[in-house]
């Protein structure tokens, strides 16, 4: 193993239940009806993808960068103050570095949401590599934002590295980039969707993980 790739919202913030009320107050904003269930099992995903599964192309093309703008706004204003890190997340990427592993962070967030989720988690100091929605064409479930990581790891192969996610959207992604995904159950998807996706190991949160390092796949055993 030569790197460990992380998700972040869900993975290492509890964050996704606060990404689906901003989402479903924007979509009602422009007169747009959700199911808060349907809306939070589609986080994880960017609002390229997320969008097309409740409003109709043409609307999109109309009204779609004013909603996402709405949204980011909002999220920012009203929930991004009371996202909080999951527990373990400094000393989990402290035993990484350890094992000589570099650290990278893959998020389907624009990159000002990424620097300051870095902040939040006090992990600056620890990541070697970060990506964004900014470095891809297509969010999650498509692979550009692990590929583009890929790119800045600068020689590292797919088979010596593992994505850490916590949606089916990262294993989906991740696949198609050559990755093998680790799932955390923190994010709050069904086990069964992750192994469904193509999860090698599945843990419960970063501090779980943590305890595990050793027989972990980022330990290479």
């Amino acid at each position: 193993m030569r790197a460990a790739i992380f998700d972040i919202d869900g993975t290492l913030l509890d964050s996704v239940d606060l990404h689906a009320r901003a989402w479903v107050e924007a979509f009602a904003h422009f007169g747009v009806t959700t199911d808060p269930a349907e809306v939070r099992r589609q986080i994880g995903k960017g609002g390229d993808e997320l969008m097309p599964v409740f409003l109709s192309q043409e609307r999109i093309r109309r009204e779609g960068e004013a909603i996402e703008a709405y949204r980011s706004d909002l999220f920012k204003r009203r929930y991004l103050p009371d996202v909080r890190p999951f527990p373990g997340v400094r000393p989990l990427f402290e035993r990484i570095h350890e094992a000589g592993l570099t650290i990278a962070l893959a998020s389907s967030g624009k990159r000002t949401e990424v620097d300051r989720y870095t902040e939040i988690l006090g992990i600056g100091d620890l990541v070697d590599v970060a990506t964004s929605a900014d470095d891809a064409d297509r969010s999650k479930p498509h692979p550009d934002i692990f590929q583009a990581a890929l790119r800045k790891l600068d020689g590292v192969a797919p088979d010596a590295a593992h994505v850490v996610g916590d949606t089916p959207y990262d294993a989906e992604a991740a696949a198609k980039a050559g990755l093998p995904t680790i799932g955390l159950l923190c994010g709050g998807f069904p086990e069964a969707d992750l192994t469904a996706a193509g999860c090698v190991a599945i843990y419960r949160d970063p501090q779980d993980l943590l305890a595990g390092f050793a027989s972990s796949p980022l330990a290479g055993t």
